[in-house]
């Protein structure tokens, strides 16, 4: 496999981070959350294809399917959650009762930021089963993974954060639809 098919599988794993990003940004977030959302998805976009490499074939075959729905299940909760809190957000409330708007992730939690990392590396993890058929620079490969979809994520951090300028309240809303839609696709291809 060739350079350029590094990226391109690179990029292809990076288009869930980058949606979920997206999602996230629109419901506002700081540049300190965006760092460390983004540090996560790349280190799990390098830890999960290693994982998948060790644990070898037999369990790819086993966990493969079970483990995108389980993240697609994952992505859709967040998701609906957001929809949630951004509709109740959203409704006219006193002054003095008004919250602050809601993420669809709550970046400061590192428990949530290890599900969501997981969540959308898991196609990671089934590429890192097939590396081992393949002859790759292994280094470089999950490097290039992790850096995509690092900048993939950071990209979808900024999007999502510009459209939350525009729109305001409403943006949070887009965002957990975002999520349930990624989740959505994921789960029924």
């Amino acid at each position: 496999m060739n350079y350029s098919t590094v990226l391109l599988v690179s990029f292809a794993l990076g288009i869930d981070a980058f949606s979920v990003a997206v999602g996230i940004g629109l419901s506002g977030v700081k540049k300190r959350q965006m760092l460390t959302v983004s540090s996560t998805v790349t280190f799990f976009h390098i830890f999960m294809p290693l994982l998948g490499l060790s644990l070898g074939s037999y369990l790819g075959r086993l966990a493969g399917p079970m483990a995108g729905s389980i993240g697609a299940l994952v992505l859709m909760t967040i998701g609906l959650s957001a929809v949630w809190n951004s509709l109740k957000d959203i409704r006219p409330a006193a002054a003095d009762q008004r919250r602050p708007s809601s993420q669809p992730l709550d970046v400061a939690n590192p428990a949530n930021l290890v599900l969501m990392g997981a969540s959308v590396s898991l196609d990671a993890l089934t590429v890192g089963f097939g590396l081992g058929a393949l002859r790759v620079d292994l280094l470089l490969t999950v490097m290039t993974m992790g850096m995509v979809a690092g900048l993939m994520t950071m990209s979808g951090l900024l999007f999502g954060r510009r459209l939350n300028k525009a729109f305001g309240p409403r943006a949070g809303l887009a965002g957990g639809l975002i999520l349930v839609a990624v989740g959505f696709k994921l789960l029924f291809p």
